[in-house]
């Protein structure tokens, strides 16, 4: 196996021709991460690189991405780094055309931005943060299909991988917005893949369980964190390779005959508990009657 060290692990280039994207050109926002560590959209740009993959990384600050920039280019690999607002239309029309300019395409597009929103039910929530909160999660993925989408149709092919949350497939979060915006981005994956399926494009969900993250490393003291790790089937704790992975995957070859999909990213926690101690066995015998 050919490895080169690098300070986000090592770079394997052994991996099946299904698996590889030479020649690709990939657009992931959010490429960046706020600390250290590494989030979705930084472990989801170096793994589609260190498949082949030529990337451009979008992020609202352009250090954190550069971050991510010098990672892919130490282990060989090509990526641009671009400040870019997505909840604004035309950031996002120039973000493409970057891409196009550079690299003469675009292949693969992992819409990752999203933030936590105001909290509060809908009784007391901020309705401005609300709105605000909608288009960064939401509308900025339909704005960044709705430029990729038209250069996905001259190569006859495409990829598209939404970052929405297990939020938005189940109940039981604090506030109301998060997983009413995660839950838009599961539905609006599977109308965008029968939207756009008999064009080659393929638009495929990751829903992430609770990974620990920069995003929320911050929030919570390592009580909490052990509590989350707990509250899975594996009870272990995951982290943003392990979302990285399920895109690298949904974007190439190996995943052809898979769209409209939602993968849980969870260790099962989606899947329900472990089982409880039950009753004992009924051991009365049946009697006819």
């Amino acid at each position: 196996m050919n490895t080169t060290p690098t300070p986000f692990g090592a770079a394997d280039h052994s991996q099946p021709a299904s698996s590889r994207l030479d020649g690709r050109v990939a657009i992931v926002t959010g490429a960046g991460s706020r600390t250290a560590d590494v989030g979705n959209g930084r472990a989801a740009a170096i793994l589609l690189a260190r498949r082949g993959a030529r990337v451009l990384l979008l992020d609202l600050e352009p250090e954190a991405a550069r971050e991510t920039e010098r990672a892919i280019v130490a282990e060989g690999g090509q990526a641009i780094t671009l400040a870019c607002d997505v909840s604004q239309a035309e950031a996002c029309r120039q973000a493409v055309a970057t891409a196009v300019e550079a690299w003469g395409r675009v292949d693969i597009l992992v819409n990752n931005v999203g933030i936590g929103g105001p909290g509060g039910s809908a009784v007391d929530l901020d309705l401005e943060e609300w709105d605000r909160a909608l288009r960064i999660n939401v509308t900025s993925m339909m704005l960044m299909a709705r430029y990729a989408i038209p250069e996905m149709r001259k190569l006859g092919h495409g990829a598209i991988v939404n970052i929405a949350s297990v939020a938005g497939l189940m109940g039981g979060t604090p506030a109301l917005l998060y997983p009413t915006s995660k839950g838009a981005v599961v539905n609006m994956t599977r109308a965008m893949a029968a939207h756009h399926g008999t064009e080659g494009i393929r638009v495929n969900c990751v829903a992430p369980g609770m990974v620990y993250t920069p995003m929320v490393a911050g929030r919570m003291t390592p009580e909490v964190r052990e509590e989350r790790r707990m509250r899975s089937l594996l009870q272990t704790e995951g982290s943003g390779w392990d979302v990285g992975q399920a895109v690298a995957y949904l974007a190439s070859d190996e995943a052809r005959w898979v769209t409209g999909v939602i993968l849980p990213v969870d260790a099962g926690a989606t899947a329900g508990k472990a089982p409880s101690p039950g009753l004992a066995p009924d051991k009365r015998e049946s009697k006819g009657g």
